[in-house]
């Protein structure tokens, strides 16, 4: 059972991007403007939910239903077309009949899960364990979207993106395995996906055009950025010595140093042994035809033979080392960086040479919760008291590979204190294996774990790709994929034995014979070196030296001859005629009105109270918004570290650990957090702080009553728990500086343009990172004061008087609430709200941030609301299409990048370009530049015109679970958008026209002429930017 991917514990540690997470093809997964701590006002999914400890007898129950009626395919087709039933199941879990079926000429897998769900899902997924750190798979998974035999042109992939309602489009490269798929509502759009990506992945043009292969620049700049984060090299050096003798020995992804060395003949070998059939798994689920389903993919299967790629692609298994290793490493650090405390160590256990058994898995999957999953964790608890660290590296149980994984460690250690932290790992273990888990931290465990299985709710993740991930996770390996599916008997079971043997009985043996008792341990440290990055760029120059030095004088000519000849196809438009072969949707298919949300509006105590009648399954979900406008200015950088105080300190008679585990009994998690925007129109900012959570309709007392005492009880008494806070917030923003740079970017931009910007930099980007090094100080010299401080805030925003509670449930369940909102409303002060003045925009300049790293994240922006620019709904259309065309092209093809894309926010008019994982810096501003001058000369037929407001629509429809449905229509409200604006703006989209791109030109000269530019980039591209256009970039140095 593979719990790690069914659960969303905001507080557990970020797994390793090599372990947990893939490489994925579109930019757009990386490039989300969301606050970590706030929900965008824009974006429905911004603050997701912890998932928190829940009461068994609380949690959403499934349908309890007989044997489903068969809804597979025609079981006539299915013989006509070539499959044979293999096996089917109804999962009650979730209502969903599931048929696996073989393809019997090549082997073919296809699992067929049917069910209600309007969200369809495809997915394709192969075997691809590599064999050298080439980065064959990565470069394989991004060239095959680049043409294909029925659609010859050079990306389809971003002609989807441009034109389609998809939900989910992309693609993930595992270390072992290759994934593609798609998502949609709309059933033509759906098909229409299906057989752009088939097409893709059997016949794609790079098997047989070299210049494809020679422009995939873009992977070797992506796996830079990977290579420049440290987080991200601990991970990949755990992973390879944890697994010496199998493909997880090298890297997927590609290592820099070695993806120059891939040649066309292995690229098109690998291609020919794995892509096909024989070695295929594919996926669909949702409501449509499932017939249909074996039809679209039998006309692809049928065009081959059967061969040996399966077995050719088996990953074998790693066998367990007799002893424990450790393993010393280096990584880049400034060089004028304090090193002492610079240190990183993992610990990482191999469980298994073997599967284990569901029962097993399982059990592991709840020790993991038990140790790690919430702040009071004992493992995690103990390990940030110690203060031996700053932060934990990425720890947990990691199952979706062959064989299950533990790993624990932390980061911002000093040299001295290695030895301690492993001890201090190993005695706790110990010790938990001693004397087991509190009965209480094992109840909130088991009501999390189901919760979140019974709950499914994935956010604007499609509930159909996460089975299809889980289900992988077995069948990939030859096991039984519709095991991760069902939970409902595996989950009685287990606690079963834990309610008959006693969960000591059940997990310490666990603990013992996996990990304490366990040889196969590799203990990496990771150690600060200033001088690495200078090493790596020196070996980089030497290469490229030694490999011009190799090539006579005929070679490099014929080289530069090739490289403007692939410069000039990667700028060359596709014909109309190619553009017309991808499928696409017409006007009439998109709805003309905007998607409604029920929404009932009232006053309570003071109050304003949204009511969201929608169906939830018994589920309340609850907001309370406090005017965030009355907390003075010189408070605000104080603002998220109050907000984790309050979820992660006590009161007069609960310990922190003990209100941790009474919110995971009585509800099903509860968050805080800041929330700001601008509002159109409008100089003074929306600014609120939100608590937010959710129950079972029948705890609604228990979740308005916690969070009253969350509000009002919790006290800021803790002063070394508060220093753990700064520590951990520090070593969060200084990995998020090197992995994340185009946020730091987008938020320093924004702080020199608004109010809003300058708020939210203060609470998440540099000034923020600034802030915490001086409180870490302060909290030491002058506690009291900082005591003070926060209680300044409580004090501020807490006031029932223009507060906005929002509600969404079904009508029964939100009319059975509203005592409980009035008791907590009641509880709250009358007091008179008083708005501060807020400034602090920063002094506009144009800024580059020096940080030891191999890629740059370059922005530049202008406020358009400045030229007199009034909103017209074309603006998200010509901003949209910008992203997916010129800086798409010239950005990411051309430049190198692995992505280049702007952003409008029609709140505040600010208008953004910025690039991501970027070996460019100046000729990536003149790009932005030139962004006028194309949309001057842009020619678009009615066909790409068409495709560019549909793919928009698709954006402002984006699918939505009933919590985000309610959510959203809450900021809406919070930010006045009406419902009449949301029709004018939807017309506006739907009538976008030519004209409106040439106007807009005229708006962006204002960003090309007055724009401000900042760069998160390293020193010596600082240097030669300014080199080469002097006074371009005023040097911010950061110590990293």
């Amino acid at each position: 059972m593979e719990l790690a991917s069914v659960l969303n514990v905001g507080n557990r540690c970020s797994p390793g991007i090599l372990r947990r997470f893939p490489h994925h093809r579109n930019q757009l997964a990386c490039f989300s403007r969301v606050s970590r701590r706030a929900p965008s006002p824009g974006d429905a999914f911004g603050a997701s939910l912890s998932v928190s400890r829940r009461k068994l007898c609380n949690a959403p129950q499934a349908a309890v239903a007989a044997p489903a009626p068969k809804i597979g395919a025609n079981p006539d087709v299915v013989k006509e077309l070539g499959f044979e039933e293999v096996r089917e199941e109804f999962i009650s879990e979730y209502k969903s009949t599931a048929v696996l079926y073989r393809h019997k000429k090549t082997g073919a897998e296809v699992m067929s899960v049917v069910n209600e769900d309007e969200n369809k899902v495809f997915g394709i997924v192969f075997r691809t364990p590599p064999k050298d750190s080439k980065g064959i798979p990565h470069i394989l998974e991004h060239s095959v979207l680049c043409g294909s035999r029925k659609y010859p042109l050079k990306e389809p992939f971003v002609e989807l993106l441009k034109g389609s309602l998809h939900t989910f489009l992309n693609a993930f490269t595992y270390p072992d395995r290759t994934c593609y798929p798609v998502a949609s509502t709309n059933l033509k759009d759906f098909y229409n996906l299906v057989d752009v990506y088939l097409d893709a992945v059997f016949h794609p043009r790079c098997v047989s055009d070299p210049q494809i292969f020679q422009q995939e620049g873009v992977v070797f700049n992506e796996m830079k950025g990977v290579y420049s984060q440290p987080d991200s090299v601990l991970g990949r050096i755990c992973q390879q010595e944890l697994f010496p003798n199998n493909a997880y020995n090298v890297d997927s992804g590609g290592d820099p140093s070695v993806i120059p060395d891939l040649t066309f003949e292995e690229f098109q070998e690998f291609h020919r042994k794995f892509y096909h059939p024989s070695n295929a798994r594919i996926w669909f689920y949702g409501d449509d035809d499932p017939t249909e389903r074996l039809r679209i993919v039998n006309a692809y299967l049928s065009n081959f033979e059967a061969n040996n790629s399966a077995a050719e692609s088996e990953v074998k298994p790693q066998s367990l080392l007799s002893e424990p290793k450790k393993i010393k490493e280096k990584y880049a650090v400034g060089e004028e960086t304090d090193t002492s405390k610079k240190h990183m160590v993992s610990m990482n256990w191999l469980l298994s040479d073997k599967p284990l058994d569901l029962e097993t898995e399982l059990a592991l999957g709840f020790l993991d919760h038990l140790v790690l999953g919430t702040p009071a964790a004992p493992l995690r608890k103990t390990l940030l008291e110690s203060h031996l660290g700053e932060a934990l590296t990425s720890s947990g149980v990691e199952d979706d590979l062959l064989q299950p994984q533990f790993s624990i460690g932390m980061k911002g250690v000093a040299e001295s204190d290695i030895p301690a932290v492993e001890e201090l790992i190993v005695s706790t273990l110990q010790k938990l294996a001693d004397e087991g888990f509190t009965s209480e931290a094992v109840e909130a465990s088991m009501n999390t774990i189901e919760f979140a299985l019974r709950e499914n709710n994935t956010g604007s993740f499609p509930r159909g790709l996460s089975l299809m991930l889980r289900s992988m996770g077995k069948w990939l390996y030859g096991r039984d994929p519709f095991e991760p599916l069902r939970f409902a008997k595996p989950l009685e079971d287990l606690k079963a034995k834990i309610a008959t043997e006693g969960a000591k009985a059940v997990f310490s043996p666990l603990i013992q014979n996996f990990l304490l008792s366990n040889k196969h341990l590799v203990t990496v440290e990771l150690q600060p070196d200033a001088e690495k990055s200078a090493e790596i760029e020196a070996l980089e120059k030497e290469r490229l030296a030694k490999v011009k030095a190799s090539l006579a004088k005929q070679e490099l000519e014929e080289l530069a001859r090739a490289t403007e000849e692939l410069k000039k196809r990667q700028e060359t438009p596709d014909p109309p005629e190619a553009l017309k072969a991808v499928p696409s949707l017409s006007l009439s298919d998109i709805p003309k009105e905007p998607i409604h949300v029920p929404i009932a509006i009232g006053e309570m105590h003071g109050a304003t109270m949204l009511r969201h009648d929608i169906f939830t399954n018994d589920v309340l979900y609850a907001e309370v918004a406090f005017e965030l406008r009355t907390v003075p200015s010189e408070l605000l950088p104080l603002v998220p570290l109050f907000c984790q105080s309050l979820l992660e300190m006590g009161t007069k008679d609960m310990d922190f650990v003990s209100l941790n585990l009474l919110i995971g009994r009585k509800t099903g998690g509860i968050s805080v957090y800041p929330s700001t925007s601008s509002v159109r129109g409008k100089k003074e900012p929306s600014s609120k702080m939100i608590i937010r959570g959710k129950a079972m309709a029948s705890q609604a007392q228990d979740l308005f009553s916690l969070m009253r005492t969350i509000l009002q009880d919790v006290q800021f008494t803790d002063k070394e728990r508060f220093k753990q806070f700064v520590s951990q917030s520090k070593s969060g923003m200084e990995s998020r500086l090197r992995g994340a740079g185009h946020r730091i970017v987008a938020s320093r931009l924004d702080a020199m343009l608004n109010i809003p910007g300058a708020v939210g930099e203060k609470m998440g980007g540099l000034s923020y990172l600034d802030y915490l090094r001086e409180l870490e100080k302060q909290v030491d010299t002058d506690w009291p004061a900082v005591q003070q401080n926060l209680e300044r805030i409580r004090t501020s925003f807490l006031s029932r008087k223009g507060a906005i509670v929002n509600l969404t449930a079904d009508e029964k369940n939100l009319t059975k609430a509203d005592s409980f909102v009035s008791s907590l409303l009641e509880a709250l002060p009358e007091t008179e709200p008083v708005v501060c003045t807020w400034n602090g925009i920063l002094q506009p300049c144009n800024e580059g941030i020096i940080v030891p790293t191999q890629v740059n994240y370059v922005g530049k922006a202008a406020n358009l609301y400045d030229t007199g620019y009034e909103l017209d709904g074309s603006a998200y259309v010509i901003s949209k299409y910008i992203g997916n065309t010129w800086l798409w092209d010239r950005v990411r093809v051309s430049g190198g990048a692995y992505g280049g894309f702007c952003d409008f926010d029609s709140h505040s008019g600010v208008f953004t370009y910025l690039s991501y994982r970027d070996p460019n810096l100046a000729k990536t501003i003149d790009n932005y530049d030139l962004t006028v001058q194309f949309l001057r000369e842009l020619e678009l037929d009615d066909d790409a015109l068409t495709k560019a407001i549909i793919g928009t629509i698709g954006d402002v429809d984006s699918y939505q679970l009933p919590d985000a449905k309610g959510y959203s229509s809450m900021l809406r409200y919070i930010l006045g958008i009406t419902e009449e604006e949301r029709k004018l703006r939807r017309e506006q989209i739907l009538s976008t026209s030519l004209r409106d791109f040439k106007a807009f030109a005229d708006v962006l000269e204002h960003v090309k002429e007055k724009g401000i530019v900042a760069a998160v980039a390293s020193a010596e591209d600082v240097e030669s930017a300014n080199k080469e256009r002097p006074g371009l970039l005023q040097p911010k140095k950061v110590s990293l």
